[in-house]
């Protein structure tokens, strides 16, 4: 309905919508019918609407989501990709505060259930850890946090390693450390056993089947001194619960709150962390809107939009150096998991309707790193579908493989056809693949 009303009053609008920057020449002709009329009386605006019909790419609003570009190793931001232009702006969470929710939960787990999970009773609590990218600045954070947590962390020159150890049984691995946790008077030792990156022979990381095959290999060889699972995602968890660690009564643990682990959590899955994907989601969105309508960025954010949308300051804050906009995390265990379970729904202070005539259609080229990527496509992509109509943009969606970037970038032939972009890297390094397409 808004979409018609939209169309209804666009040759009434086709000044205003010219200042936006969004309505190209060719859509403001079709607006008026096209007649000599039409085109008599917007003579005097012709270089106005054609300066704001041909918006240079470079100049267009840019949003760098779910992958902060950054330098895979020593996680050094990368400030040019962010600071593009003056539109640019990154939407992702507060990685290292969910990673140490994450090594919080599990730490407190134990301590609360050391005795009943130490399946052989030798006094040792032994994990093994799914590691999704070695280079993705969250799976760092995620590896960090457990570490941290558990007392098995070791520091290098770049902070705790989070090189994964391949399998430490006898606890002499270099990159990491026993740990101890005092429960119910007792002391137990606490050690990674096993730890490898997920990545399949594609090149595809993150990968839940390979995670699947990880665990039935470590249970071989390991068997009952594998007390507890932890997984840098849910989806790798969830595979890892599904194929062996649910029939053995081993608590396995997650990140991103997807709606199967949530629910998994009255089967026995240990808890996983909600990123606020329903925060991110709206920001990831908000920031393109408030820049094609000319307001300030902040608008519908930190104060209210004319809709009413709003959020609050326990759910989000801004970097204003890495112009980053960050979630809050919150852990989700089996005495709060019910509060979670609709993972897709809105964040209801902001799922007010914009009004059309004053927030017109506009086009956003967005794509997702990887189309079987679990939380993105499961959790993320539908999220964004609904704010999208809410914030009244037209959103073409783009999934990628997962594993290069010209499998993404090379679905970016015109981009001179959209009004905005919404960028998921596959590699946070590889941020100049997109913005050099962009400055063309």
């Amino acid at each position: 309905m808004r979409k018609a009303l939209a169309l209804t009053l666009a040759a009434a609008m086709a000044l205003s919508l010219a200042a936006c920057g969004g309505t190209t020449s060719s859509e403001s002709t079709a607006a008026s019918g096209g007649t000599s009329e039409a085109a008599a009386s917007s003579e005097a605006t012709d270089d106005t609407t054609a300066e704001a019909g041909t918006v240079a790419n470079k100049d267009k609003p840019l949003i760098w989501f779910n992958r902060q570009p950054s330098n895979s190793t020593t996680g050094e931001l990368d400030q040019a990709a962010l600071s593009f232009n003056d539109n640019t702006y990154y939407v992702g969470f507060d990685a290292n505060q969910g990673a140490e929710l994450q090594g919080q939960m599990v730490a407190d787990y134990i301590a609360a259930h050391a005795d009943a999970i130490d399946r052989n009773g030798d006094g040792v609590i032994g994990y093994v850890l799914a590691i999704g990218d070695i280079g993705h600045n969250d799976s760092i954070a995620r590896t960090r946090g457990v570490r941290s947590a558990l007392g098995t962390a070791v520091e290098g020159d770049n902070g705790i390693v989070s090189d994964p150890v391949g399998t430490n049984t006898d606890g002499t691995a270099t990159a990491v450390q026993d740990g101890t946790i005092e429960a119910g008077g007792k002391t137990f030792t606490v050690r990674e056993l096993a730890s490898q990156e997920m990545k399949n022979s594609a090149g595809a990381t993150w990968d839940a089947a390979t995670a699947g095959n990880a665990i039935n290999t470590w249970a071989a060889s390991f068997g009952d001194e594998i007390d507890i699972v932890v997984s840098n995602n849910d989806g790798m968890g969830m595979s890892m619960f599904n194929g062996w660690s649910q029939a053995n009564g081993v608590p396995t643990f997650g990140y991103d709150a997807n709606a199967d682990a949530v629910a998994a959590i009255a089967n026995g899955y240990g808890g996983t962390i909600s990123q606020h994907a329903d925060v991110q989601a709206y920001l990831t969105l908000r920031l393109i809107r408030n820049a094609l309508d000319g307001v300030d960025i902040n608008t519908g954010i930190s104060t209210p939009d004319d809709a009413g949308n709003v959020l609050s300051e326990d759910v989000y804050y801004y970097d204003e150096e890495a112009r980053s906009y960050y979630a809050l995390n919150v852990a989700v265990t089996a005495d709060n998991y019910t509060e979670f379970t609709d993972s897709t729904k809105t964040y209801a202070p902001v799922s007010n309707q914009l009004d059309a005539t004053a927030h017109p259609e506009k086009s956003v080229w967005l794509d997702i790193y990887n189309a079987a990527d679990n939380f993105l496509s499961a959790t993320y992509q539908p999220l964004l579908e609904n704010y999208d109509d809410l914030l009244n943009l037209k959103v073409e969606y783009i999934g990628g493989d997962g594993q290069t970037e010209a499998n993404i970038t090379n679905r970016l032939s015109n981009p001179s056809a959209y009004d905005a972009f919404a960028i998921n890297m596959v590699k946070t390094d590889n941020a100049a693949s997109y913005t050099s397409l962009l400055s063309q």
